[in-house]
């Protein structure tokens, strides 16, 4: 099976392009490495790029697999592969360990002690930031954005992993289950607008616990900075070392923005330097790299991201951040019943339901193209949306009683 798989999608054994020594300490984490500081070193076709990391915490399973993948609704014509980053490691599932092990080497190399960041209740950011963290032997401080009126989250998702595991100094939280160490605090939606987001609170919160006499770290919301962002950039030289097959486009959801401008940049450098390569996605002329938007304000993007780097963002919005119409969720279950690949309804989701429905509004556009789909974890966020899927995993029926005859 594994041979046939192979020959199919001409997918190759991995083949580094760095000297073995030093791809080793970068992608091929083992007893001796894992959770250990290693150096790192930028690949050739990012040297120009100021202020590079020379360290990284070495906290997910890479290189991530890449898988053929043919969801419901895909047009005649076209090819899509699924790379699964949210194989990069079981509590931290997803695209946040490619940033965190940057940014938790920059915050270990200062002595910090805890860190800070922010996202919303069901934030994959901060459940992986929490468990990272802890696993580094360092507390977390989730800022979490809530409803004006919520006083307790509950224990669903992310959150079930997130919940603190040492009494609240904080008079907004709920002393409640022990499980990773991190210290929940709730940030009542109007007052995050009216402060213009996540940085005035990490700021506030650091500022705070510095008088307290800890060493904080303060990370921004999704992990998306300069630093962050090398995370994705260095993908691409992986995704290269992968797969044979010329790979067309490229497309994945698009949150805090990190995970984009990392591929938009890595795959604009590296073009410079592979004009042969098989990502084709890394034309010079205009990648065609495809960010669908899934939060509430698709203009951060345009202010952060030079649209020449990345020029293909979509509006994967719908009822807004983390809701989702009957129809994006009937689609996310019909892909697990059809691949038995689950999809998280914030982000991968979103993503590939608008995705698929691109591609059906312009099939003409996208015919003999290869696709590669990048998931990016967050299936915990699944169990908050029980109540709404339920109907539809009762509808399929595929619960009986055993009987004799």
């Amino acid at each position: 099976a594994i041979m046939f798989v192979a020959r199919q999608t001409s997918l190759r054994r991995w083949t580094p392009s760095r000297p073995a020594a030093a791809f080793s300490s970068i992608y091929m984490p083992g007893h001796k490495t894992f959770l250990k500081t290693v150096p790192y070193a930028p690949p050739t076709w990012a040297s120009a790029l100021a202020n590079p990391p020379t360290e990284r915490v070495v906290l997910g399973n890479f290189p991530t697999p890449i898988f053929p993948f043919r969801p419901p609704g895909l047009p005649d014509g076209v090819q899509m592969f699924i790379k699964r980053d949210d194989y990069s490691g079981l509590e931290m599932s997803g695209n946040k360990a490619r940033k965190l092990e940057f940014l938790l080497a920059e915050a270990l190399r200062q002595g910090a002690d805890c860190v800070v960041t922010c996202g919303g209740v069901q934030s994959n950011h901060c459940r992986a930031t929490a468990v990272a963290a802890r696993m580094m032997g360092l507390d977390s401080y989730l800022l979490l954005r809530t409803s004006d009126t919520e006083t307790d989250p509950g224990l669903v998702g992310n959150l079930l992993i997130d919940r603190s595991s040492f009494p609240s100094s904080w008079h907004i939280l709920i002393t409640c289950i022990r499980l990773v160490g991190a210290e929940l605090i709730l940030v009542p939606r109007r007052e995050y607008a009216k402060q213009g987001g996540g940085d005035y609170f990490i700021a506030k919160t650091v500022e705070k616990l510095r008088k307290q006499g800890r060493k904080p770290y303060g990370i921004p919301v999704g992990g998306s900075n300069g630093l962050g962002t090398w995370g994705y950039l260095e993908s691409i030289e992986e995704m290269e070392h992968q797969i044979e097959l010329p790979i067309t486009d490229i497309a994945f959801a698009c949150g805090s923005g990190g995970s984009a401008a990392g591929i938009g940049v890595g795959a604009y450098l590296y073009a410079q330097a592979h004009q042969d390569s098989s990502l084709q996605f890394t034309r010079s002329e205009l990648p065609p790299v495809h960010a669908y938007i899934v939060c509430d304000s698709p203009t951060y993007f345009y202010d952060h991201i030079d649209q020449v780097i990345l020029p293909g963002m979509g509006l994967g919005t719908g009822l807004g951040y983390a809701k989702n119409t009957k129809e994006e969720l009937a689609y996310i279950s019909l892909v697990a019943r059809t691949t038995g690949v689950l999809l998280d309804p914030v982000y991968s989701g979103k993503a590939l339901y608008m995705l698929v429905k691109d591609l059906q509004d312009a099939p003409h556009k996208f015919t003999g193209k290869s696709i590669l789909f990048v998931h990016t974890g967050g299936q915990f966020g699944l169990f908050d949306k029980v109540a709404d899927l339920n109907d539809d995993i009762v509808a399929s029926n595929h619960v009986s009683v055993f009987q004799e005859n």
